[in-house]
This record gives structure tokens, C-alpha cells and sequence, in this order.
């Protein structure tokens, strides 16, 4: 574990399992973001699919311009909860989707020129409307509204997270995008939008950078505005952070155009962990810990990245003494987290600190097979004040079934 974080914590302070977030390490990160933002005169915006915990929002809201959404719930959080500016992509929107996220959003993105010609009348009547019923010096502009492009330039190294790669359904390529310009599609666009990274630093967002300029540079000069997406690393410590501002400059100067980035992981990587108790040891070829968490239902991406969380006071099998594999509580055969080595035994009743547990975790839980969903809790390492925000019960795993 970072030494800027969970300094002093304690495991069992909590519930377990529990989803415990340091303020300390959001804040570490938020400084990085403020210096880009600030140097660069780019807007950066919070993506709530990667995290989404409305007890932090005011002290993120501190920093950041506001949140990009998924659609209308994502954006009726971020309106009623964040604040700042709403800006909502979907792949589609169904016409209920539609009307609540022109009512909520600062910023409408479009995934195809198809969708764009459906609602096009009905989004620029919104954007015409008076702000009936916007409470009184709230900021909110009237709707824009911007198209996806896929520059078909893949750079994420995992095939999952990769909207660039061969027959993907996000973003109208170089050849669609130029024949709906030739027809006058284009009417009504005020931006366009890009997301390929996952998880990576500078170079992987220069290179894209280019290609985009090379595909798309040419109708820059209509647009107000250049959303670069998300899956940017930025507040991690070896990210080049001078040649994001310095390309930032560059593109505005060069276009006379807004640049907006839209991080998610990036504002709170390195600041959570998951905590867990075993609850069993039993041998089949090899000891086994059966812990009181679940990769499928708990940490998803463990099994959909696929990756292997650190724990503190654990190292890979056979570095230490006790090797385990770490299984979870679910009835799914592949519910495993990993293989781990220990300086002592595992017990039952033990706890165990899972590492960077807050991006795309609690987010993307489940309550498959009725396990114990975790705990939500805020931590200080500045402070030391342990804070649980939320523990669920029975009563919340019913009413997502009656």
C-alpha cells in the first residue's frame, strides 16, 4: 500500500467486507488533475462509470468542472448530486432516454449520424427553450451537442476495452463521418468526441492525438469544442503530465478550439481497498481461503480485465512461506480472486486488505446469489476519522427483485 494512504488504518474498524476510500489519496490526485487543468485551459470532467460515490462529490467538485454520463441516471446524479456540467454519451438513446437527458445534460453526444437525425429537431428545440424551472444562478448553459468518432487507431491493450478495434459499435468512422459532412449533417454540432485509451499514459493519447488531427482535423474549425475521453492515467506519478498541457496548448491554439478530458479512474486510482475476512481454509491440491467477498459480484474486472489485485502484506505464490488461492463466496466455480503467499497461516476470522479497490468496483458490484454486498466508508490518513457512508442489507437486495 502507497505510504500516503490508509496510514494508521485499521481493518477492522469497519464492516466487512467493506469499500473503504482515503480522502487523502482523492485529494493526491485531484492536485495532479487541478495542475493540468489549470496550466492547460482544458475543462476535465469525472466519468461516473468508473466511480460514483455522491459523499465525495463535494470535495471533487472542488476541483473538477463536473461529470460525463452514460445516460439518464448517471446524468440525473451528476445534476442532482455533483453539480457543474452534465455531459451524456450513450451508444443509443431510446426516446425516454432521450428526454430526460436533453432536460439534464449540458453536453449531448451522439454515437452515430443516425441517432443525430432522429432527435435532431427535438434537440435543437431544447437548445432554443428558455431554462424553465433551472434554479436560479445554477450556470447551466443551453444543450450542445456533439457526434462520436472512431479513429480506428487501437492502443488499449485488452480487447474488451478497446472501442477502436475491428466491427466496434462506438464512433462513426473517417469514411461515414465524411459522407453525413458532404450531406449537411453536420448542422447543429457544435463538438466532437474521442475515447480509445484504457488505463495508459501520454504517448498512447499523442499517437491517437495525431491520427484524430490526420482523420478529423479538417472539421475542427466548424466545432467549439474537442473531447478527448477518458482512460487517461493522469494523476499516476510517472504520467507526463507536461506533454498532456503542452499538447492540450497546442490543439487549442492550433484549432481555436475547447479541449475537454473526461478521467475516471484517474481521479481516485491508488486511493481505495477492499476488506475482506476469510471465513474458511480447506485443501484440494492446494490450501484454499474462502473470504467473505466475490470477485464476480464484488470486483468484476478481476475476472473481466483479467488481473490480479495486490494485498497488503501479501507477495505472488511461493515468494513467502503460506501460499493460498483466494476464492469467493459466490456459487460460480471461476469465483477465484488469485493465487497469494503470506509470512504466517491464514485464520479464519483474519483480515485482509485488498489494494486500489475504488475505480470500477462498488460501481459495477452485484448482488448475484445474495451475497453480503460491502460496506461504503470513507477514510482520512490526514485525520484518521473512519466514516461509514453506507451498509446495505436484505432490504435492499429485495427491492431490486420485488
Amino acid at each position: 500500500m502507497e505510504r500516503d494512504i490508509f496510514i494508521g488504518f485499521d481493518p477492522n474498524s469497519v464492516p466487512s467486507p467493506c469499500y473503504v476510500i482515503d480522502e487523502a489519496g482523492v485529494d493526491r490526485n485531484l492536485a495532479y488533475l487541478r495542475e493540468v487543468q489549470e496550466a492547460s485551459g482544458a475543462r476535465i470532467l469525472m466519468a461516473l462509470k468508473a466511480f460514483a460515490l455522491p459523499a465525495l462529490f463535494p470535495r471533487i467538485r472542488r476541483v473538477l468542472d463536473g461529470v460525463c454520463a452514460s445516460g439518464p441516471w448517471e446524468a440525473r446524479l451528476g445534476r442532482e448530486c455533483f453539480g457543474g456540467e452534465v455531459h451524456t454519451f450513450a451508444p443509443a438513446f431510446s426516446e425516454q432516454d432521450m428526454n430526460e437527458v436533453l432536460a439534464l445534460s449540458d453536453h449531448v453526444v451522439f454515437n452515430s449520424f443516425n441517432q443525430w437525425k432522429q432527435f435532431r429537431v427535438r434537440a435543437l428545440a431544447a437548445q432554443r427553450a428558455p431554462s424553465a424551472g433551472e434554479p436560479s444562478g445554477c450556470g447551466r448553459r443551453k444543450p450542445e451537442f456533439g457526434i462520436r468518432v472512431n479513429p480506428e487507431h487501437s492502443e488499449a491493450e485488452v480487447p474488451l476495452y478497446d472501442p477502436a478495434a475491428p466491427y466496434s459499435r462506438l464512433g462513426v468512422t473517417a469514411e461515414h463521418f465524411e459522407v453525413a459532412a458532404a450531406a449537411g449533417e453536420l448542422e447543429g454540432l457544435s463538438g466532437l468526441h474521442m475515447h480509445t485509451l484504457c488505463e495508459q499514459g501520454f504517448d498512447a493519447l499523442e499517437r491517437t492525438v495525431e491520427v484524430l488531427l490526420e482523420k478529423f482535423g479538417r472539421y475542427l474549425p466548424q466545432m467549439q469544442w474537442l473531447n478527448l475521453g477518458g482512460g487517461h492515467h493522469i494523476s499516476r506519478p510517472d504520467y507526463n503530465r507536461t506533454g498532456l498541457i503542452e499538447l492540450i496548448r497546442r490543439v487549442r491554439s492550433d484549432y481555436d478550439i475547447d479541449l475537454i478530458l473526461e478521467p475516471g479512474e484517474a481521479v481516485v486510482i491508488r486511493s481505495g481497498a477492499l476488506v475482506a475476512t476469510v471465513l474458511d481454509v480447506i485443501h484440494n491440491g492446494m490450501p484454499i481461503a474462502i473470504l467473505d467477498t466475490s470477485a464476480t459480484a464484488h470486483m468484476p474486472d478481476v475476472l473481466e480485465m483479467p488481473y490480479r489485485p495486490d494485498i497488503v502484506g501479501a507477495a505472488a505464490p511461493n515468494e513467502k512461506a503460506h501460499t493460498y488461492r483466494l476464492g469467493g463466496q459466490t456459487c460460480l466455480a471461476g469465483d477465484v480472486i488469485g493465487d497469494y503467499s503470506f509470512d504466517e497461516p491464514l485464520q479464519p476470522g483474519q483480515r485482509l486488505l485488498f489494494e486500489d479497490m475504488a475505480h470500477y468496483t462498488f460501481i459495477k458490484s452485484t448482488m448475484f446469489n445474495g451475497v453480503r454486498h460491502p460496506a461504503l466508508a470513507l477514510y482520512n490518513s490526514n485525520s484518521g476519522v473512519t466514516r461509514v457512508v453506507r451498509e446495505f442489507s436484505y432490504t435492499d437486495f429485495l427491492g431490486r427483485l420485488t
